[in-house]
């Protein structure tokens, strides 16, 4: 199955769709085929609360689960196609996005910015009581005068988001995201960063946080609000502080 240019294919996995009961919230993962997309459709799939996770994105997954409806679309500059697959959903985790560097700047924006405008556009139309949990980035700045491009654009998705008509939006500004799992870095300054991670983490603890802990969080606060903690934004010391909350109750699953 392959998808083709503004057309979402659809296809539920596993033996048979789990239907959410009552008290279990509908979730749409975006960018589940990369690092921290990952982590939180697996998380996603475990968590008790979630009943069906709409993964949806350009490439298979590779994963089959009673839980999962999987949704291939290719253009994310025009997400009309998904707008059935995006109806009576409760919240959406949203991932999608790439590293400086690694594309030009113009097509950096475009996927930073119009990417998630437009796919919050057709998923308010159809869901407009969802909650939005959206990945962007440490030092993103929506008055548009940052240096950086990538702070720019960041802080431009969020400005369109808190206006898009949400009634929750929560905006994750984490710092270094540690990959967890051995890859290939994107660039010289991730792969020195990884390189130096033991010691960075001790001696700069609020300027790192887990991949897999990230999406604990995001997937967490998006189908079970923030509790006492205030929104919308988190930077990076209010990601761990909301990991450690939890596993204070629950038991650690990991180190921050």
């Amino acid at each position: 199955m392959t998808a083709i240019s503004q057309l979402a294919t659809t296809r539920a996995t596993g033996s048979g769709m789990n239907v959410p009961t009552a008290d279990q919230k509908r979730l749409v993962i975006v960018g589940a085929t990369g690092m921290l997309g990952g982590y939180a459709l697996r998380y996603a799939l475990e968590h008790p609360t979630v009943g069906q996770v709409t993964a949806i994105g350009r490439r298979k997954i590779g994963i089959s689960h009673p839980k999962l409806n999987e949704v291939l679309h290719s253009d994310f500059t025009d997400c009309s196609a998904l707008a059935e697959a995006l109806s009576r959903q409760d919240a959406a985790v949203f991932c999608l996005g790439t590293y400086t560097g690694v594309v030009p700047d113009a097509e950096l924006r475009t996927i930073t910015v119009d990417y998630t405008i437009e796919f919050a556009r057709v998923l308010h139309g159809s869901s407009p009581e969802a909650t939005f949990a959206f990945l962007s980035g440490s030092g993103a700045d929506p008055t548009g005068r940052s240096r950086m491009a990538y702070a720019r654009y960041k802080g431009e998705a969020e400005k369109a988001l808190l206006a898009a008509g949400f009634p929750d939006v929560y905006l994750f500004r984490p710092a270094y995201i540690y990959p967890v799992e051995p890859r290939r870095e994107p660039n010289l300054s991730y792969r020195l960063l990884r390189a130096i991670y033991p010691a960075f983490r001790i001696l700069f603890p609020n300027q790192v946080i887990r991949a897999d802990n990230l999406a604990r969080a995001m997937v967490d606060v998006a189908v079970c609000g923030t509790g006492e903690r205030r929104g919308p934004i988190f930077e990076n010391p209010d990601i761990r502080a909301m990991v450690e909350s939890v596993d204070a109750r629950t038991g650690p699953r990991s180190s921050t």
